[in-house]
C-alpha cells in the first residue's frame, strides 16, 4: 500500500478512497522517465498548470515497489519545496492542482487520491466532472462494500473517490490487472474526465468518449508526459505528440507506449477552453488558444462597433480578445487596469459585499489613462453581473467618460455539468434579464455579445465538435437526472473576474 505525506511533514496511508474529493476544473500532468527526476518535471509541469486549480497540489511517485504521496493546501510553490521534492523518488510521477467551491476545502479532498488495487497500488488525478456518480457508489458499495453513498448531498464531490474504488479489480483474479481493471471500468463512467493515474510500474492516462476536458501526450527524450495542456509539455522541454483521443486510454511503462479504445468517440470538446480556461499559450485541437481569442476580439469589433476613444482589457483573461477588438475596429489599446497578482481569487470571499471589495484590492485604474476617455472595456464573460457593475463604476469614479463593455462569449444562460460551475439557471443574469437590461444592471453606456456563430467561428474548429451547452441549452451527453445546485470545478465569480 502507498503512503501520502502532508505538507506539514505527517505522514499518513489511505485504506480507502472513500474522503470527500473535489469535482473542479483541475490540472494534471504525469510523467514516465527512468533516470529523470521525474518529481521536478512534474512540479515544472504543474507549474504551468497552476492557472486551472489553486487550491491544492499535489505529487506521487513511484519507485517501482511503492507509491508515495506528497500534497497540501496551497500553491504549488507554497506546497512543495525542496527537500518534498527529494523525498519523491522514482521513475513515474503524477501530479495535480486544484480548484473546488463546494465540500470542504480540506487536505483530504487534494489530489491525487491513493487507492489499494487486487494488483497493488494506484495514485489518480481527475479533471471533470462525472454525471453518473450515485450510480457509481452503489455499484462500488455492492462490490467492494465501500460506503461511499454518505458523502453525496453534503457539498462534496465524490466522482474522484468513486473512480480510484472501482479500479480496485478483483481481489480473487489469479492474474490481477489495472490496465484490465480500467478497461472495464472506463466505459462506466458518464461526463466528463481526463484522467492520468499510476501503479507501481506504469502511467495511465484517459478521456472520456466527448473529449470534454484536454489532455495531451508529449514525448521526453528519456520518455513520456502527459498534461491538460500543451504549455505544461512547453515548460518540462517535451515535444506535442498529439492529442489523447476522446475514449482512449493510453498506458506507458517498459513495454512502450500502448494506446486501447474503451469508448467510440463523439468529439464535443469545451469552447470555453478557448474563451477562458486555457492558457493563451496553449493549443487545442491544433488551434491556438491565443489566436482564437485575438479572432473573436476582431469579430466582437465587427459585431458590435462604438466610437470610443480607448480598447481597454480586464486582465488577463480578456486581454488578447481586447487587442483583437483593438485591431478590428483600429482603436488604440492601452492598460488601463492594473492588476494585483497577489491577491487570492474573489470567488473564496464568503459574502458579496467581501467579494467585491477583493475585486478593487485585485484591479486598480490608471486615472492618467482612462480620464476623460471614452472606453471599450473587454471581459470573456458575464455571469451574475457582480463584477461588471463594481468595475464599470471603479472606472466612472476614475474619470471615464463612457463605458462600453464588450464580451468575448454569448450569453451564458445554462449550468455545466462537465467542469464548470455556473450553478443554477436563476443565478444566470442573462437568463432573468434581456442584453438591454443586463446592460442598465451593470451600469455601462453600451454592452455587446459575440454571437455564437462569431465565436465558433474563431476556433476553426466544426461546430459539431465543440460543446456550447451553456450558451445553447444542448449538451453533448446525458446530464445527472437529479443536479445537485452546484456542479463545481470553476467558481461562478471567477469567470467574470480576471
Amino acid at each position: 500500500m502507498g503512503s501520502v505525506a502532508r505538507g506539514d511533514g505527517r505522514l499518513t496511508h489511505e485504506l480507502l478512497p472513500g474522503e470527500k474529493g473535489p469535482q473542479d476544473s483541475c490540472g494534471v500532468f504525469g510523467v514516465w522517465a527512468p533516470g529523470e527526476d521525474v518529481a521536478r518535471l512534474t512540479y515544472f509541469g504543474l507549474y504551468a498548470l497552476q492557472h486551472r486549480g489553486q487550491e491544492s497540489a499535489g505529487i506521487a511517485t513511484s519507485d517501482g515497489s511503492q507509491i508515495l504521496v506528497y500534497k497540501d493546501m496551497g500553491l504549488v510553490s507554497q506546497v512543495f519545496d525542496d527537500t518534498a521534492l527529494s523525498s519523491l523518488r522514482g521513475q513515474i510521477a503524477l501530479g495535480h492542482t486544484r480548484y473546488s467551491t463546494s465540500g470542504a476545502s480540506t487536505w483530504e479532498n487534494a489530489q491525487p487520491t491513493l487507492g489499494p488495487t487486487a494488483a497493488g497500488t494506484v495514485a489518480l488525478g481527475h479533471n471533470g466532472n462525472l454525471t453518473n456518480t450515485p450510480e457509481l457508489m452503489l455499484l462500488a458499495s455492492e462490490r467492494y462494500g465501500a460506503d461511499l453513498r454518505g458523502e453525496l448531498g453534503r457539498g462534496s464531490s465524490t466522482d474522484t473517490a468513486v473512480i480510484t474504488t472501482l479500479l480496485r479489480g478483483n481481489p480473487a483474479d489469479p492474474n490481477p490487472s489495472l490496465l484490465r481493471n480500467a478497461q472495464e471500468t472506463l466505459p462506466l463512467l458518464e461526463g466528463a474526465f481526463s484522467l492520468a493515474f499510476i501503479d507501481e510500474s506504469t502511467l495511465y492516462a484517459a478521456r472520456d468518449r466527448y473529449g470534454l476536458r484536454p489532455l495531451v501526450l508529449g514525448r521526453l527524450p528519456a520518455g513520456w508526459a502527459v498534461a491538460s495542456e500543451t504549455a505544461a509539455l512547453d515548460i518540462v522541454g517535451a515535444t506535442f505528440v498529439r492529442e489523447i483521443e476522446p475514449g482512449e486510454l493510453l498506458t506507458v511503462n517498459e513495454d512502450g507506449l500502448n494506446s486501447y479504445r474503451f469508448a467510440e468517440p463523439a468529439p464535443a470538446g469545451c469552447i470555453f477552453e478557448y474563451v477562458y480556461l486555457a492558457r493563451p499559450d496553449t493549443r487545442i485541437a491544433g488551434r491556438s488558444v491565443n489566436s482564437s481569442r485575438l479572432e473573436m476580439g476582431r469579430t466582437l469589433a465587427r459585431e458590435h462597433p462604438v466610437d470610443a476613444d480607448l480598447v481597454i482589457p480586464t486582465p488577463d483573461s480578456g486581454t488578447p480578445a481586447a487587442i483583437g477588438y483593438a485591431q478590428g475596429s483600429g482603436i488604440p489599446f492601452a492598460n488601463g487596469l492594473v492588476k494585483n497578482a497577489y491577491v487570492g481569487r474573489t470567488f473564496i470571499q464568503p459574502t458579496q459585499t467581501i467579494r467585491q471589495l477583493g475585486i478593487r484590492l485585485k484591479l486598480n485604474p490608471l486615472r492618467e489613462v482612462i480620464e476623460g476617455k471614452r472606453l471599450v472595456v473587454v471581459d470573456d464573460s458575464i455571469v451574475r453581473g457582480n463584477t461588471q457593475r463594481a468595475l464599470v463604476r471603479m472606472l466612472r469614479e476614475a474619470g471615464a467618460a463612457e463605458v462600453h463593455v464588450r464580451i468575448s462569449s454569448p450569453p451564458v444562460k445554462w449550468p455545466c455539468f462537465f467542469g464548470i460551475d455556473f450553478a443554477t439557471r436563476a443565478q444566470l443574469i442573462a437568463n432573468g434579464l434581456s442584453i438591454e437590461e443586463i446592460r442598465a444592471n451593470i451600469e455601462a453606456d453600451s454592452l455587446g455579445y459575440i454571437s455564437l456563430e462569431g465565436m465558433v467561428a474563431a476556433t476553426t474548429i466544426p461546430a459539431d465538435r465543440l460543446c456550447t451547452a451553456c450558451f445553447t441549452g444542448n449538451y453533448p451527453a446525458p446530464i445527472p437526472r437529479a443536479a445537485p445546485l452546484h456542479q463545481t470545478t470553476l467558481p461562478l465569480a471567477d469567470l467574470e473576474t480576471p
